[in-house]
């Protein structure tokens, strides 16, 4: 995506409160608010406009996020009929300043939303159908260029459904890979904004320490993994069907060993030019998650010593 210059409105002074995003040169604006401020919501004057909006929260029964997602020709009116759901706690919607999007338009981003939230598999995607419009190619290409400025937008509001997991620089991934190994068996990844990717193909063991009951997150992780299907059984170890983002390097870490890794157990030597990378990439993260990276992964380009 291009650089962009993002504005932000607290319309209370609190950034969890209700707040408005423009970008630089578009002719776009979102709100967004908890839904603790939905009257606030809906007496702003841009819920009178189409646009398409999103409610955010957590589905109970698998305990992951959840998205709905939704289009229509006045913000206001639609978004009452949701009160009656009760995973949500958030809602965000886009609408332009010039009044400029058709129903059709608006039926077409929804349609490539819906469609995205399922690829990335981030979030648990509460529509129970699929939708879009056909446009014609020019306005097809001027929806494609407002779907990415939502896009950019919607992570900095807190709504990360549609952020791809391997959304790194390819060529910085590459002289970034880090390795876990252990009983023969090793796994790779590279650190994200959120964490760390470990990618389609790397192992893990085939099972859990007996410690690891002292540790149930590490144990409901993997088994959440399995139940999916992006983690399998294969031979004498498990294997990831697909590129897997974890919180930390240490969460990582921890469902590859089958139990809390205990990264003081091992040294590991980096050259400052590396660690010097790693740190900042990592300049947004905390001390905690920084260093079980740096115990438990190591550069595939530098040897660990015990």
């Amino acid at each position: 995506m291009p650089t962009a210059t993002l504005t932000i409105f607290l319309a209370y002074g609190d950034p969890k409160r209700l707040r408005t995003a423009e970008l630089s040169n578009w002719t776009g604006k979102a709100v967004s608010s908890p839904r603790s401020e939905f009257q606030k919501v809906l007496a702003r004057e841009e819920s009178l406009n189409s646009g398409v909006y999103f409610l955010t929260g957590t589905d109970p029964e698998p305990n992951k996020n959840a998205i709905y997602i939704g289009e229509a020709e006045s913000i206001r009116d639609r978004v009452k009929s949701h009160l009656s759901k009760d995973f949500w706690n958030n809602i965000t919607f886009f609408i332009t300043k010039d009044e400029n999007l058709t129903k059709a338009h608006i039926k077409y981003i929804e349609g490539r939303l819906i469609d995205i939230a399922r690829s990335t598999e981030r979030s648990v995607v509460m529509n129970s159908q699929s939708s879009g419009a056909k446009l014609p190619e020019s306005d097809r290409e001027d929806m494609e260029v407002f779907l990415e400025k939502i896009q950019q937008v919607l992570p900095v509001l807190g709504v990360e459904a549609f952020v791809q997991t391997s959304s790194i620089i390819e060529n910085e991934t590459k002289q970034e890979l880090l390795s876990c190994n252990i009983k023969g068996l090793k796994a790779t990844g590279y650190l994200t904004p959120n964490g760390i990717v470990v990618l389609k193909g790397s192992e893990a063991v085939l099972e859990e320490r007996s410690s690891a009951k002292k540790w149930p997150s590490v144990l409901a992780q993997r088994n959440q993994l399995i139940s999916e299907g992006s983690l399998i059984r294969e031979n004498d170890g498990c294997l990831f069907t697909k590129d897997v983002e974890f919180s930390s390097p240490s969460s990582a870490a921890a469902t590859i060993h089958g139990g809390n890794a205990n990264g003081l157990a091992r040294v590991v030597r980096f050259k400052w030019k590396v660690l010097k990378t790693v740190t900042k990439r990592m300049m947004n993260s905390s001390y905690e998650v920084l260093m079980p990276m740096m115990l438990s992964f190591v550069p595939l380009s530098y040897k660990k010593y015990d």
